[in-house]
């Protein structure tokens, strides 16, 4: 190092630890930490679940000869010998308070300070079941598309909350009523589809759902006479079905109930006539014309004294 530092000069150093920022200082400045006025600014911290880090950042200024032990002692110093430690949260120590509300809400309340959202929290703890409700501005971000952000919120929740509980805690996250709304949109859709169902015979799968979700409509339709529910696929993408609870009544064809309808007479048109057998008829008809208008002709009255019978008076009008 030079025997004569640069006096009334400081520089601010960034870097992911404060060692790191110290030494990058004393190297620019060329000067040993005998020489130096340290100060730390800031702690280097790694977050919570990867958010939020932030780096080391030190000030390092070159001692001046008539600096006063005041001053000096104002000032933090470190030393080769005995280097800055961050501080690391002791493993098993983490949220565990005897109070599982008190423990979702500084989980809670760290994340979102972490994200950098000002939300005020309040846990109450009712029975076995941590009642968590979030009140601020911007809260669609919180609850994410149809929910997700704000289910995965509340399953991290639970996790870190039963891991010091000897009993099992269910957590409940909330914000802006939006649990209630969203039951009873699911309500209405799925009372909506059901008679549809009912109506056309053709079931209907919805959209995948979480668990809490799919309760609903299983619940809201357990009790319905026409329609039945059940679930299919895997997680994350199970879905709700809504099917028709006698199937049988609408013979699983279109066109109407029963197995397969009015069928049509092989062989018929339109007017279900038989065009063969009409054919036939027609022809054996053509034969007895002339008979059907001798006898409607024929009055046993006048011809008394000329024909005794009817075959009489047709054998003399057959040549006619």
């Amino acid at each position: 190092m030079s025997k004569f530092p640069k006096t009334n000069i400081s520089v601010e150093k960034k870097a992911r630890s404060v060692e790191e920022a110290i030494e990058a200082a004393l190297n620019e400045l060329n000067i040993s930490k005998e020489d130096a006025v340290i100060e730390i600014v800031q702690e280097a911290s790694k977050g919570f679940l990867g958010l939020g880090a932030k780096e080391a950042v030190v000030k390092v200024s070159v001692k001046s000869a008539g600096s006063e032990p005041e001053a000096e002692a104002q000032t933090e110093r470190v030393s080769a010998a005995e280097p800055v430690q961050e501080a690391k949260p002791v493993e098993g120590k983490l949220y565990s308070s005897p109070s599982p509300a008190e423990n979702a809400k500084n989980f809670i309340s760290d994340i979102l300070n972490a994200m950098g959202i000002e939300v005020k929290v309040t846990a109450v703890l009712e029975e076995d079941v941590v009642k968590i409700d979030l009140d601020g501005e911007n809260m669609g971000i919180v609850i994410g598309k149809r929910g997700d952000t704000l289910d995965s919120l509340q399953y991290l929740t639970s996790l870190v909350v039963n891991q010091s509980s000897e009993d099992y805690i269910k957590i409940s996250i909330d914000t802006e009523n939006y649990r209630e709304k969203r039951s009873e949109a699911l309500n209405a859709l799925s009372t909506r589809l059901a008679a549809k169902v009912a109506r056309t015979g053709k079931k209907f799968t919805l959209e995948p759902m979480n668990p809490y979700e799919r309760r609903i409509i299983h619940s809201n339709l357990q009790d319905n006479e026409f329609v039945t529910t059940f679930s299919i696929g895997q997680e994350p993408y199970r879905k709700v079905v809504i099917a028709p609870k006698y199937p049988k009544q609408f013979g699983g064809k279109k066109g109407g109930y029963g197995k397969g309808g009015r069928k049509r007479p092989s062989g018929s048109g339109r007017g279900g006539y038989n065009r063969q057998s009409f054919n036939k008829s027609e022809k054996k008809n053509s034969s007895s014309a002339s008979t059907a208008t001798y006898k409607a002709d024929f009055k046993p009255q006048q011809h008394k004294a000329e024909y005794k019978n009817f075959e009489e008076y047709l054998a003399a009008h057959s040549k006619d």
